[in-house]
C-alpha cells in the first residue's frame, strides 16, 4: 500500500485520541460500527485531503476498506481487522488532525490542535432496531460473512451489496434446468442466465404491480420463442410459490427436443398449470381464432416476428406485452437520411441503430395508440447480450386519446421516407 506522506514533526500521544481508538476498537469488535472519517490533514498535498474507512469481510476475513480522496482521484486499500485499526491509529497520530466516527449506538468526534492536545466528544443514541434480515449470497448461494462475535442484528457488510432476488436457488426447477448443480449452488457458467432471469422477473414485477391484473388470482401466461424454457419455469415458480397465485404459463416453442425436453421436467416435478408446446408465433398470428391470455412475452423474436407477437397479444386481450426485439432488418433497406443526418447514417452501425431505434419507436407509439402505457428501455447490461432492449406495454384503465401517438408515426414514415411497417399493417387489416 502506498504509504501516507506524513508531517516531520508526529505530536505525542493524547488521551482524547487513545479515548477514540479504544472506542474504536470496541466498536469494531462489537461489529457496531460504520463509519470512520478523517479530515484536516496535516501534511500539504500530495497527502490526501480526507480518508474514508469503513468495515467489510472479504473471504470469511472482517478487513477495513480505506479510500484515500486526493483532489483528483480516489485510492481503496483493504486491510485485516487488526492491521487496519493500526493503519487508523498511524493516520490519527501522524497526518490527520479531525477524526468523526459512526456507530449504531452513536457517534464520536476527535479533533487534535496543531500541537497535539485533543478534545474528544461522544454522543449515543438510543438503541435503534434490529438490521435487516441477513440473507445468503444469491450469486454463490452461501451465507453471508459475519465476523465472528458480531450481533446477528448488526451484520458486518461484505465487500458487495447484497442483491435482493425474487427467486432463490433451492427451487427445485433450478437444478434440472441447470442453473445450479446437486447442492443447490449456482453453476458458474450459468451465473449470466441467473442473473438475465433474475432482472426479467424484477421487471415483470413492478409491471404487474402497475397493471390491472393487480389484484388478479389467475393468471394466463405465454412466452413465445421458449428455448429451454428457463424464463417460463421462472416466472411459473414464482407467480405460484412466490405470490400464491393460480399461474398458467405456457411455453411455445418451434424445436420440438426442446419442447419434449420442459414437457419432461414439467412431470418430473409435477408442476400445475405449467405447459411446453410446439408452434410459431407466426403461425399462431394467422390462426382465426387466438388462445387469450393476460401476458404476452417474446424474446428475442427476429424481425417482424416481434410484430406478429406483439399483434396477437392485442388480438388475445393480453394486459401486459413485454419484447426483446432483434434483428431490426426490415426498415433498413427503406429508410432515407434527410439532411443533415446525411453524415452520420453514413457509417454501417449508426444506420443499424437508427433502423433498430426507429422500429421500436413505431412500435411503442402504436401501442399506446392501442391504449397502453409504453417503455422502451434496457433490458440487461451489454455484457450478457446485444439483444438488450425491451418493449413493455401496460394496458391503461383510461386510454389515451389514439390520435396523437397515431399522428407521430406518421410524420416520423414521412421524414425517415418509410412505406411500410409491419405492426402498423397488421392493425390495419385487423
Amino acid at each position: 500500500m502506498r504509504a501516507v506522506q506524513t508531517s516531520d514533526s508526529t505530536p505525542p500521544t493524547d488521551p482524547a485520541l487513545e479515548r477514540l481508538l479504544a472506542l474504536l476498537s470496541a466498536w469494531a469488535q462489537a461489529g457496531s460500527w460504520q463509519q470512520l472519517v478523517l479530515s484536516q490533514p496535516r501534511a500539504a498535498p500530495p497527502a490526501p485531503r480526507r480518508v474514508q474507512v469503513r468495515p467489510l469481510v472479504l473471504r470469511a476475513v472482517p478487513c477495513l476498506s480505506f479510500v484515500y480522496s486526493h483532489p483528483t482521484r480516489d485510492e481503496t486499500h483493504n486491510l485485516p481487522l487488526q492491521a487496519g485499526l493500526d493503519q487508523v491509529a498511524e493516520l490519527l497520530h501522524g497526518s490527520f488532525r479531525h477524526a468523526h466516527l459512526f456507530g449504531r449506538d452513536g457517534e464520536a468526534q476527535l479533533r487534535l490542535s496543531k500541537k497535539g492536545s485533543g478534545h474528544f466528544r461522544l454522543r449515543k443514541t438510543a438503541a435503534g432496531a434490529s438490521g435487516p434480515d441477513v440473507e445468503p449470497d444469491v450469486e454463490t448461494g452461501d451465507p453471508p460473512d459475519v465476523e465472528p462475535g458480531a450481533s446477528p442484528a448488526h451484520p458486518v457488510p461484505t465487500h458487495d451489496r447484497q442483491k435482493k432476488r425474487r427467486l432463490t436457488l433451492d427451487r427445485p426447477f433450478l437444478s434440472h434446468l441447470g442453473i445450479t448443480n446437486a447442492q443447490q449452488q449456482l453453476v458458474p457458467a450459468m451465473a449470466r442466465k441467473w442473473k438475465q432471469i433474475n432482472k426479467f422477473i424484477e421487471v415483470f414485477d413492478h409491471a404487474l404491480q402497475r397493471s390491472p391484473l393487480a389484484d388478479s388470482k389467475t393468471l394466463r401466461v405465454v412466452d413465445f420463442g421458449a428455448g429451454k424454457a428457463y424464463l417460463s419455469f421462472a416466472l411459473h415458480d414464482w407467480l405460484s410459490h412466490g405470490l400464491q397465485l393460480d399461474a398458467q404459463v405456457t411455453g411455445v416453442e418451434l424445436r420440438p427436443d426442446l419442447v419434449q425436453q420442459g414437457q419432461h421436467i414439467a412431470a418430473e416435478l409435477g408442476l400445475q398449470g405449467m405447459r411446453l408446446r410446439q408452434g410459431d408465433v407466426r403461425t399462431e398470428a394467422e390462426q382465426t381464432q387466438v388462445e387469450p391470455m393476460d401476458v404476452m412475452i417474446a424474446l428475442h423474436a427476429c424481425d417482424t416476428a416481434t410484430d406478429h407477437a406483439i399483434h396477437l397479444g392485442l388480438r388475445a386481450g393480453a394486459q401486459i406485452i413485454m419484447c426483446s426485439p432483434c434483428c431490426h432488418k426490415e426498415l433498413r433497406p427503406q429508410l432515407l437520411s434527410p439532411q443533415p443526418l446525411r453524415s452520420i447514417f453514413q457509417h454501417g452501425i449508426h444506420a443499424e441503430q437508427q433502423a433498430e431505434m426507429l422500429t421500436d419507436s413505431l412500435r411503442a407509439l402504436l401501442l399506446q395508440a392501442q391504449g397502453y402505457d409504453t417503455q422502451v428501455f434496457e433490458f440487461v447490461s451489454l455484457e450478457h447480450t446485444r439483444k438488450n432492449k425491451m418493449i413493455l406495454a401496460i394496458k391503461r384503465a383510461q386510454p389515451l386519446p389514439a390520435e396523437p401517438a397515431l399522428a407521430q408515426v406518421q410524420e416520423l414514415k414521412r421524414f425517415f421516407g418509410l412505406r411500410t411497417q409491419c405492426l402498423e399493417m397488421l392493425l390495419a387489416a385487423g
